[in-house]
């Protein structure tokens, strides 16, 4: 029989609806049953994706024996980490504390007042490695609950005052622009010490996608030219195009590389790095023209649209890394199966091409494909790879996670929007209008509060975190700018309203992660620091930044700098863990910079202006277009010049005069230059 867990709208709960365990989700009846029973909780979070969460699950949950006794002595519950980011962020932070690593499945025990008192990550069936078997854990915690209940609520209070100090964050100093540009500086340093000159990407294996610091360095280089920015850019966006982590079949890439060559990737796709990835790759080739660019920015579109859209217009949350219960299966090949598929000659030459060899790379003799250098005959390898992709689509596919999770939809939608508009594909530009009018239309409740998640078009029940409003506000900003719809502007003016109303926090001068009438955990989670994905501080520093340069709010703009101030700080000596602080702050020196088109859509003197100012690789520039008498604040008053079509640029709360040509405007726009037009 199916347990709690079948009622859920987590995918990653319903894997485990048929688990003897007797689940229940995260909630009051969940304590107050432990309550009852004076049984510690035991806490298991994982997601959809997560290899090692389905190897702990076939291994330990689904074992009749082991469910008993946790049954019997636990109330055991199952939390998606995408669903319920702040309970996963509260009890993460415990797990590192007490461990010193972190990852999923992540494993807690819990009091009954929710305070933890015992973390850990996998444990596997049976003693190995040096760990402890699952069962064998169980019933240590059961003994010490029931024999030592002291040393219980000793360790759970010490931890939560250890998680109390641990998540403040100290207000830094008003900002300076020679303060600011000297940490800055400082951090491409630092980032600079850390690169792998001759892999790309940063530190050892595993390797993660740098897409945030990527942005920063793109937005470094565009500002200082500094060559050192340009070089780790350069070197990192074509090593993990070239590598396995990239999909050279289908596109997109995965979530990490298991050796530091980029060779070996762990199989599952996120889509939260691929919208990164995107927008990176497409401000890359912006400032370098370079056609490997502009094909990985093509491809990963199509990956979007084509792997991971859903039938209401969203796009889901993640491609599985298993398929047929083993890793990456669906992906790899021998070189007897490209012949199969291509016949002896074209087989041969396209294993040579894709660096597919009788050991492998892989497991089993498998080879993962890479794309080490261009082919030589492009015809053949676009009609080589169309039937090597049709052959594999016939293959188990690895499982999706359908969860729409707003702020992952509002990355893809700024970068689609964004790739869109630089590429002049209306056909991504419409898709990310889809998406956001999904958002808005289902992700909201009844106070008209942004949810976190929906799933077939169904709203779910949990509030949005501070990421989602950021994220989706961002989006929305971008939609503003590509569509001139003044729709968009209203309704990031409304989410990043909300986010000044319930996030804020006026001692760092920053943002909680839940709104201040969210479920109160045992900590309010706050955490200023990147990781896989901007945190919500930054992403709201950099909305807030946004709206103000468009609309001229004071209110914006002065929010912005404070909350930015902590960023430039961890800049300096953590970027790795700051590069969407370092690229708002790079937009924060250069700006605001505000560019005012004022013409007929229609007219291609517009579209000229137009294309220019998008070509331009400003930091954090805005620009907008709209006929004579347009009510955006940045039109307001703003007229053609000798009956041409005009672009206003405005620097620094400085305007130069009017320019009519686009050569005039991509100087007006150069971020080197003092931005004055001769």
């Amino acid at each position: 029989m199916p347990n709690r867990l079948v009622s859920s709208m987590s995918p990653y709960l319903l894997q485990h609806q048929d688990n003897p365990v007797d689940w229940w989700e995260w909630g009051p009846e969940a304590f107050a049953e432990a309550r009852r029973r004076d049984v510690p909780i035991l806490l298991s979070v994982g997601y959809a994706a997560c290899h090692w969460c389905h190897v702990m699950a076939h291994e330990s949950f689904e074992d009749d024996a082991l469910a008993a006794y946790l049954n019997e002595h636990f109330v055991a519950i199952k939390v998606d980490r995408e669903e319920r980011p702040d309970v996963d962020a509260v009890y993460m932070a415990a797990t590192q504390a007490l461990t010193g690593q972190g990852g999923w499945p992540m494993t807690v025990f819990l009091s009954l007042d929710a305070k933890p008192f015992y973390a850990g990550t996998y444990f596997p069936p049976e003693p190995r490695h040096g760990m402890p078997s699952f069962r064998q854990l169980l019933e240590a915690v059961q003994s010490t609950w029931r024999d030592d209940r002291t040393r219980v609520v000793e360790a759970s209070a010490r931890i939560t005052v250890l998680l109390e100090e641990q998540k403040s964050v100290a207000a830094g100093d008003p900002l300076d622009r020679s303060a600011v540009a000297a940490a800055l500086d400082a951090g491409i340093s630092v980032l600079a010490s850390q690169y792998d000159g001759s892999r790309g990407g940063f530190g050892g294996a595993p390797k993660f996608p740098p897409s945030m610091v990527l942005e920063a360095l793109i937005r470094h280089h565009a500002r200082t030219g500094d060559p050192r920015a340009w070089a780790m850019a350069e070197g990192t966006t074509e090593a993990m195009a070239r590598g396995g982590i990239y999909d050279q079949l289908a596109g997109g890439f995965a979530r990490y590389s298991v050796d530091p060559s980029w060779v070996v990737p762990h199989f599952e796709k996120m889509l939260y790095d691929n919208a990164l990835l995107l927008r990176a790759y497409t401000h890359w080739w912006r400032s370098s023209g370079d056609p490997l660019t502009l094909r990985i920015v093509r491809e990963v579109a199509e990956f979007l649209l084509t792997d991971l859209r859903t039938p209401e217009g969203g796009f889901a949350s993640a491609l599985d890394a298993d398929s047929e219960g083993e890793e990456g299966r669906a992906y790899v090949w021998t070189p007897a199966q490209l012949v199969e598929v291509l016949g002896d000659v074209d087989g041969a030459r396209s294993a040579a091409l894709l660096e597919v060899t009788v050991a492998g790379t892989f497991e089993d003799g498998a080879s993962v494909l890479q794309l080490l250098r261009d082919p030589d005959d492009l015809e053949w390898w676009a009609l080589a790879r169309r039937a090597l992709l049709a052959v594999r689509r016939l293959r188990v596919q690895p499982g999706r996670d359908d969860k729409v999770v707003a702020s992952w939809n509002g990355m893809a939608i700024a970068a689609l929007a964004e790739a869109g508009e630089l590429c002049a594909e209306p056909r991504w530009i419409a898709a990310a209008v889809d998406t956001a009018e999904l958002l808005w239309s289902v992700h909201r409740d009844d106070s008209d509060h942004l949810l976190r998640v929906s799933l077939a078009g169904r709203p779910g029940v949990h509030a949005a975190v501070l990421e989602d409003l950021a994220c989706v506000a961002d989006a929305y900003l971008v939609l503003h700018q590509v569509t001139s719809s003044p729709l968009w502007l209203e309704r990031a003016a409304t989410l990043l309203d909300d986010i000044l109303d319930r996030f804020r926090d006026n001692g760092s001068g920053g943002f909680f992660d839940t709104a201040s009438d969210a479920e109160q955990l045992v900590v309010r989670p706050q955490d200023h620091t990147d990781n896989a994905t901007p945190s919500g501080w930054s992403a709201a520093t950099s909305a807030l930044l946004t709206f103000a340069a468009l609309t001229g709010s004071d209110r914006h703009r002065a929010a912005a700098e404070e909350s930015l101030s902590p960023l430039v700080a961890l800049a300096a000596t953590h970027p790795r863990y700051a590069g969407w602080g370092m690229a708002t702050a790079e937009a924060w020196l250069d700006g605001p910079r505000e560019v005012a088109i004022v013409g007929d859509p229609a007219d291609p003197a517009t579209h000229g202006l137009r294309t220019a100012a998008w070509a331009a690789a400003a930091p954090g520039a805005v620009v907008v277009v709209g006929a004579v008498g347009s009510a955006h604040p940045l039109l307001e008053g703003r007229v053609e010049v000798e009956g041409r079509p005009a672009a206003y640029v405005c620097r620094h709360f400085v305007c130069d005069r009017p320019v009519t040509a686009p050569a005039d405007l991509a100087l007006a726009l150069d971020p080197r230059r003092d931005g004055r037009t001769p």
